[in-house]
């Protein structure tokens, strides 16, 4: 199973930016597919997840409102759609998969980390 994730960048608090994960050698139909990240000096949290099967969709109440997690169900590539950027969002997004509860130890599959910068 390999999980690439990209679109992390530098951006203004106020900012959007859009996260893609596209994932390979296998399907996750049955499990989520999600985003945690770490921030600097923090340990890893959860963003958002997605159930692949049906579109359900849930929120850190950090991000909620703000963020929106969606699947291209044609293929296998996920997205984090960010806007109303805070500083406090900074960190390492990572892309996970084949999850049931937003636990990052219950987590059996991560994509490498895209940074996310947000200058104040």
């Amino acid at each position: 199973v390999q999980l690439q994730a990209s679109g992390g960048g530098v951006v203004q608090a106020g900012g959007s930016l859009r996260l893609s994960c596209a994932a390979s050698g296998r399907t996750f139909s049955s499990t989520g597919m999600g985003w945690f990240r770490r921030a600097p000096g923090k340990e890893r949290e959860f963003v958002a997840r997605i159930r692949w099967s049906t579109g359900y969709t849930s929120y850190a109440d950090s991000v909620k409102g703000r963020f929106t997690i969606s699947r291209d169900s044609a293929g296998n590539t996920m997205y984090l759609q960010m806007d109303s950027l805070k500083p406090e969002d900074t960190g390492v997004y990572y892309c996970a998969a084949g999850f049931y509860r937003s636990i990052s130890a219950e987590v059996p599959y991560w994509g490498q980390g895209t940074l996310v910068t947000v200058s104040s």
